[in-house]
């Protein structure tokens, strides 16, 4: 019996995985969108039932408030300030060392979204905002790649599968992507970790299914679950895809092909944080930042990014592809003027 049959040994007695599944598995490239809670627990879930290959995208490093629910990570990773794609790929090396898993230290944004989420089987959604979600909806329908969306925050999540050409996608479901600051986000309503695992078990379950071919297994609904009250909820959506969709509907990538394509800057829900992106991204000396900081800031780094504190209030987070997060600011002017200051335009 070979090492493969012994570690998939109960896997494979399950009737609708079995031998030729978990070959399927083996095979099966996966991208996973942002190392939070729902992605780590996706990623895990991917890497320990077999899953050839993973990519592992994320923009932010390993903070103390992620350990309550991003079950990847410990407290030598935030002590660290590790990006969480890097710390992820660390920890699931150990895990299962043949998989093949490939960090990506960036944004997803409409300039490197397809060459990112393309050449996989399969993309899981574990990120924390609707930008991005409309974005992995865009390649998803262009590219024809099923994605599994999710999403959870305080004690209530919500799960989807999307098929091109066979379910509606993001779009039909939700047209626009809510006001700035309207939605719950964790950071603001907070999130209790069961829930995380809850929404990451169903999205994962989905996606052995996708992998191994099993479609008719799939569920055609939109589940909703709230754990704290006791209530669930699954939602017949098949109709609603909508013939004039722009995205799955006529073939209109708003997302991919945003009409500002300038330098931006968001603020980041809840975190007194802006975040400041080039564009097209720009390649930054961390060294040599670091030599012309360390006289007006306390600067930190390591291989992946550079930490300089101006203040009691604001510190700048550079990462090597020149996004900058600014913390301790939710105005977008100070934030860029900051950048502007310290980093270079």
């Amino acid at each position: 019996m070979n090492s493969d049959s012994i570690r998939y040994s109960r896997q494979m007695l399950f009737p609708p995985i079995g031998e030729k599944g978990q070959k399927r598995l083996s095979e099966s490239r996966v991208a996973v969108v942002g190392m939070g809670a729902l992605g780590t627990a996706l990623a895990h879930h991917m890497v320990r039932s077999g899953v050839g290959y993973v990519r592992l995208i994320d923009r932010d490093f390993v903070e103390a408030s992620n350990l309550q629910r991003q079950m990847l990570f410990d407290e030598a990773d935030a002590e660290e300030a590790l990006p969480k794609a890097e710390a992820a790929r660390r920890k699931l090396t150990a895990i299962n060392s043949a998989a093949e898993l490939e960090a990506h230290i960036v944004d997803l944004t409409w300039n490197n979204a397809e060459s990112l989420l393309t050449g996989v089987d399969l993309i899981l959604d574990g990120s924390d905002n609707f930008t991005v979600r409309y974005l992995i909806n865009d390649v998803s329908v262009k590219h024809d790649i099923p994605w599994i969306y999710g999403g959870a925050v305080s004690a209530r999540g919500m799960s989807f599968t999307i098929r091109p050409g066979i379910t509606p996608c993001l779009r039909c479901l939700f047209p626009q992507s809510p006001d700035p600051g309207t939605a719950e986000t964790c950071d603001t309503a907070g999130v209790i970790g069961p829930i995380i695992q809850v929404i990451a078990a169903y999205q994962a379950t989905e996606a052995l299914k996708i992998l191994i071919g099993d479609t008719e297994s799939l569920n055609p609904k939109l589940r909703h679950v709230e754990l704290w009250h006791n209530r669930e909820a699954s939602l017949s959506v098949e109709e609603r895809r909508q013939k004039d969709c722009p995205a799955c509907g006529r073939q209109q990538f708003d997302y991919l092909d945003p009409k500002e394509k300038s330098a931006s800057a968001v603020s980041l829900c809840g975190r007194d944080t802006v975040q400041v992106s080039p564009s097209p991204s720009s390649s930054v000396d961390l060294g040599k930042l670091e030599q012309r900081l360390s006289s007006v800031a306390r600067v930190e780094r390591n291989r992946f990014m550079l930490r300089a504190r101006l203040d009691e209030q604001h510190c700048l987070v550079i990462f090597p592809d020149g996004r900058t997060l600014v913390q301790g600011t939710a105005d977008l002017a100070q934030a860029r003027s900051l950048v502007d200051r310290y980093v270079g335009s």
